[in-house]
């Protein structure tokens, strides 16, 4: 199974905002994560909707990590930016009345989220990561 972009960069964006504990400027994680400014723009609203981030308004603005948002699991955090999509589209297929392969892929996905159920975004950002992520984008 493979993430989409979103999805990855949503889950970027957690793990610093986990690391570096304070309010961080879009311009200041798409620069961190190399991405376009326009597409984290994007994923940080959709963390916002989520819960999992704040955002504060103004010159002196950004975002941060949501108080809940640390123990937060990541497979339900993958389940909702990945939204209800199967791992293969079925539709035309003259096997999809009667495939067992759907199924087999549906159960398979779901294996896959709940081995990141247990898993919360502060796992994801203890040593040695919470180096390399503080370290990211400063030069």
């Amino acid at each position: 199974m493979r993430l989409n972009r979103s999805t990855d960069i949503g889950l970027r964006v957690l793990m610093l905002g986990a690391a570096r504990d304070r309010l961080l400027t879009i311009d200041e994680l798409a620069d961190s994560l190399d991405v376009p400014r326009h597409h984290l723009a994007k994923v940080v609203q959709r963390l916002q909707h989520l819960d999992l981030l704040e955002t504060v308004r103004g010159r002196s603005g950004g975002v941060r990590l949501a108080a809940a948002a640390r123990s937060a699991s990541v497979g339900r955090i993958v389940r909702d930016l990945e939204g209800e999509t199967e791992v293969v589209d079925c539709d035309g297929c003259p096997l999809n009345s009667g495939c067992r392969l759907r199924r087999a892929l549906r159960t398979a996905q779901e294996a896959f989220y709940v081995s990141l159920d247990p898993i919360t975004v502060g796992d994801l950002t203890g040593p040695p990561t919470e180096q390399i992520l503080l370290a990211l984008g400063r030069a």
